[in-house]
């Protein structure tokens, strides 16, 4: 079973820049915003001539690359970085826009839904990693609570943060960029005990080595 790690935030607060930690030999990027990375230097670390690097947010295409990663000829990749769902999904929205069917609601859904939770059938070392955009919602008595942002009720139903045990919040004030480990007011959640901090660096690096030396001691 594949390690998953979900993480959310606003557009800039520092989800993509944590990725600058890690080793591009064995790490690929899957750019669903097909926007690129966010830190200096990336587009050497990166690219379609190193093979580890696309931009597309065609699930087909993206479940290529994750068989050929788990089972085939690019075994040596140990992190897959999706960035982000949010991408997948509104692409697919507008390029079913002219749709009157209810399905396509439906059909989006269980797209998600599939990804979500079948990368945890991958193989054994491989970390996943997906990014997600936030939103957060006041009710009238002005209680606050961030969550992923989706696209449709029916996601909203699924609660995509329910099909990850690690779900970190991206924060960014005053020019200091952390991880929230633990729900307060958020989805943010982490296995138990293995985070001793509310609060951690922004550094991927750091938490996939956290993560794996919690799951094998």
């Amino acid at each position: 079973m594949a390690n998953s790690i979900l993480i959310i935030g606003e557009s800039g607060a520092g989800k993509t820049t944590s990725i600058r930690t890690l080793d591009p030999k064995t790490t690929f990027i899957i750019d669903c915003d097909r926007k690129g990375l966010s830190f200096r230097g990336w587009k050497k670390m990166y690219n379609t001539a190193n093979k580890n690097y696309i931009a597309t947010s065609n699930l087909e295409t993206i479940w290529g690359y994750l068989k050929r990663i788990s089972y085939q000829d690019m075994t040596h990749i140990k992190t897959v970085i999706i960035d982000t769902l949010n991408g997948i999904m509104v692409d697919d929205e507008f390029r079913r826009m002219h749709e009157k069917s209810f399905d396509k609601w439906q059909d989006l859904a269980a797209s998600v839904y599939g990804l979500v939770t079948d990368i945890h059938e991958l193989r054994d070392d491989l970390t996943i990693v997906c990014t997600a955009h936030a939103q957060t919602d006041r009710d009238d008595n002005g209680y606050m609570f961030t969550h992923m942002k989706t696209s449709g009720r029916k996601l909203d139903k699924i609660v995509v943060e329910s099909k990850f045990t690690t779900v970190l919040l991206a924060k960014a004030d005053n020019g200091k960029y952390v991880f929230e480990t633990h729900a307060n007011h958020s989805t943010a959640k982490s296995p138990m005990d293995c985070f001793a901090e509310s609060e951690i660096p922004n550094d991927l690096k750091y938490v996939i080595e956290t993560l794996d030396k919690y799951e094998n001691e």
